[in-house]
């Protein structure tokens, strides 16, 4: 029996999902692309689905596009909306999602496989893995937000380093230049992102929510414009604020501070 290209485990609140073409390197062929797409729409009408791990089994986290596919007429695939055919724009699907989507990034994150770590909220790296940005060498253009995304998150000359050589960033360098939150041994890799969707799941789920949106909604305006919004957004949720809700959430993180006093975390 063929295993499933795309892998889905629930459990308690966390929707892990692992691409699942490791003789591809989990290259993104069109079942993919649809099943990625696919779980990320389900996670987003599952109201017990609140955080999202996303990594690749094998030695890569994702090698691109398959271009076997594509070099047999498959058709090239880019941002926008659902293509004719029926094919997605993962990162549109994973922006549906509410909630935070932490990468796992077990190996390489080559070009779309780069593209798809990049719409995570949260990047945790093996020291396995590597990234790269192989359009240029392609001949074809980022549609899914790398061009945008990669300078805002290491700096324009960096970013025009990687993306117009095509050279891979090993991932200490990718820490030191602030793409990924920290690297950690390939054993502790998943540890490490269950961990920290514990860590976000004990945030009152519409406070999750909000406090991503608010976030997102900032980055893309300017500084003053994303005040504005800060202040339109906090200012709509906390009017659902009661004083009961915030002695039971201030005895909470009391609770849970005491806690990780005693375990030393």
């Amino acid at each position: 029996m063929t295993e499933p290209v795309l892998l889905v485990e629930k459990s308690d609140g966390l929707a892990t999902l692992t691409l699942n073409r490791p003789q591809a390197r989990n290259a993104l062929s069109r079942e993919l692309r649809r099943a990625i797409a696919d779980a990320f729409a389900d996670a987003a009408r599952d109201p017990a689905t609140r955080v999202v791990i996303l990594t690749g089994a094998g030695a890569a986290f994702c090698a691109g596009l398959d271009l076997k596919e594509l070099g047999a007429g498959a058709g090239p695939v880019g941002g926008g909306a659902r293509r004719e055919g029926g094919d997605p724009d993962l990162v549109a699907a994973m922006g549906g999602f509410s909630g935070p989507i932490i990468g796992a990034i077990n190996g390489v994150a080559v070009t779309g496989g780069f593209e798809l770590a990049l719409a995570c909220d949260v990047l945790i790296a093996s020291t396995e893995a590597r990234f790269a940005d192989t359009h240029a060498r392609v001949g074809i253009m980022p549609g899914w937000g790398l061009s945008q995304k990669l300078s805002r998150a290491v700096g324009i000359y960096r970013a025009k380093e990687l993306s117009l050589t095509g050279n891979y960033l090993d991932a200490p360098t990718a820490l030191a230049w602030g793409l990924v939150n920290r690297v950690v041994a390939p054993a502790e890799l998943l540890p490490t992102c269950r961990g920290l969707a514990r860590d976000m799941l004990s945030v009152p789920e519409r406070t999750l929510r909000a406090y991503k949106r608010i976030i997102d909604a900032g980055f893309a305006q300017t500084f003053g414009d994303s005040l504005a919004t800060e202040r339109e957004l906090s200012g709509a949720e906390n009017r659902a604020v009661t004083a009961a809700s915030v002695e039971e959430a201030r005895l909470g993180v009391r609770a849970r501070g005491q806690s990780q006093v005693r375990s030393g975390s």
